[in-house]
């Protein structure tokens, strides 16, 4: 629970200008996540969110990106606990992840800021990520596939 709820975290505030623990709370509550203050004020601590400058001059809630490329251990994570397979056709990587996290998975691919992905697309339980050519496709299944195994 505590991991979809973190995806949703990310989707929230990628999806939205939040620069309250209360707004934050009120959204995942919508959304079907029974939360109180404290623990939405754990989980912006965990995720290691901070906030910035917004285009209108408020605050919000943004995801801090240390690490490699762009991707911190809570994308890895999520990565590791959420995705169940990946087939290419041709320049696609279509991923499958458990039903309801095709979202949080998308947006870890996205946090990766791998110069050969396109874009993504997801639903409920599949991704559609569009790569520049098939060989590098190739490439960033394999580069997935590591990921993966050391979560094993």
């Amino acid at each position: 629970m505590k991991l979809e709820r973190h995806a949703k975290i990310i989707e929230l505030i990628h999806s939205y200008d939040i620069d309250t623990q209360e707004e934050l709370a009120s959204r995942l509550n919508e959304a079907g996540f029974s939360v109180t203050q404290a623990t939405v004020s754990r989980d912006i601590r965990e995720l290691k969110l901070t906030k910035v400058a917004g285009r209108d001059g408020r605050s919000r809630y943004e995801v801090i990106h240390p690490g490699q490329e762009g991707l911190n251990e809570k994308y890895i994570r999520i990565l590791q606990n959420a995705l169940v397979s990946m087939d290419l056709a041709q320049n696609i990587l279509v991923v499958k992840t458990v039903p309801g996290m095709a979202q949080g998975v998308g947006v870890a691919l996205d946090a990766m800021k791998w110069k050969e992905v396109v874009g993504c697309i997801a639903g409920d339980d599949t991704i559609m990520c569009a790569i520049k050519t098939s060989d590098q496709a190739l490439l960033v299944m394999e580069r997935l596939r590591k990921i993966l195994e050391k979560g094993k």
